[in-house]
C-alpha cells in the first residue's frame, strides 16, 4: 500500500515537472499573455484520469503555483491590489487548478478502447473549457480596463469587455484544447502499456 502511495506521488511530482518544462515550449504566444504550448496540460490531465479526484486535484493546485511563479512578471502590469488578487486567482491558481476536474472522468479498468478514448477526450474537453472561463472572466474583471487605457489592443476600442475576452482568450486556448485532446489520450495508453507491463513482471517474481 505504502509503495503504492509513494509510486503515485512520484509519478505526480514527474507529471508537474514535466508539465511546467513543456508549458516553456510555447508554439504561439498571444501578445497580451497566453499562450500555445506543447501539450502542457496533458500530463496534469492524465494523472486525474489514472488516479483520480483527490490525486488529480493536488497535482494541479500544485502545477498552478508553478505557473504562478513562472509568470510573475505579468503581475507587473496589474495597477491595483484587488487586480493583482483576481489575477492570481483568475489567471493561474483557479484557471490551472481545474484542469483537476479531468479526475472525475477516471476511466474504469474493464473500458473499452473506444470507451476510453472518448472518456479521455471528454476529460481533456471538460478542463480545457474550465480554464479559459477563468480566463475569459479575467479578461473581463482584470485586464478589459488595463488593455483599453493602454491602448494595447484595437479590438479593445472596437469591442466591449466580455467580446474582447472571449476573442482573446480563445485565440489561444481553442488550439491549447485541440492540443490537448490530441496528446491526452496518446499519454495515457502509453502509461497505461508501461504500466501493465511492470505489473506483469511483478507478478512473474
Amino acid at each position: 500500500m505504502q509503495s503504492n502511495k509513494t509510486r503515485t506521488l512520484v509519478e505526480c511530482a514527474v507529471m508537474v515537472a514535466l508539465s511546467a518544462v513543456l508549458s516553456m515550449i510555447k508554439v504561439y504566444e498571444a501578445p497580451l499573455g497566453g499562450s500555445v504550448t506543447l501539450f502542457s496540460m496533458a500530463p496534469i490531465i492524465v494523472v486525474g484520469l489514472r488516479h483520480g479526484p483527490k490525486w488529480g486535484i493536488a497535482t494541479a493546485f500544485v502545477y498552478s503555483i508553478t505557473q504562478l511563479l513562472l509568470g510573475l512578471g505579468s503581475l507587473s502590469y496589474v495597477p491595483t491590489p484587488a487586480g493583482i488578487v483576481l489575477c492570481i486567482l483568475l489567471d493561474y491558481i483557479i484557471a490551472f487548478t481545474v484542469l483537476g476536474a479531468a479526475s472525475f472522468f477516471r476511466l474504469p479498468a474493464d473500458a473499452s478502447y473506444k470507451k476510453r478514448l472518448l472518456l479521455i477526450a471528454l476529460a481533456a474537453l471538460s478542463a480545457c473549457v474550465l480554464r479559459f472561463v477563468s480566463h475569459y472572466l479575467s479578461g473581463v474583471v482584470v485586464w478589459y480596463e488595463i488593455t483599453k487605457e493602454g491602448q494595447w489592443n484595437d479590438l479593445v476600442l472596437k469591442t466591449g469587455m466580455w467580446t474582447y475576452s472571449a476573442i482573446y482568450n480563445a485565440s489561444y486556448m481553442l488550439p491549447e484544447t485541440v492540443i490537448t485532446i490530441v496528446a491526452a489520450p496518446a499519454m495515457e495508453f502509453v502509461l497505461s502499456t508501461v504500466e501493465k507491463r511492470r505489473t506483469t513482471v511483478e507478478k512473474s517474481k
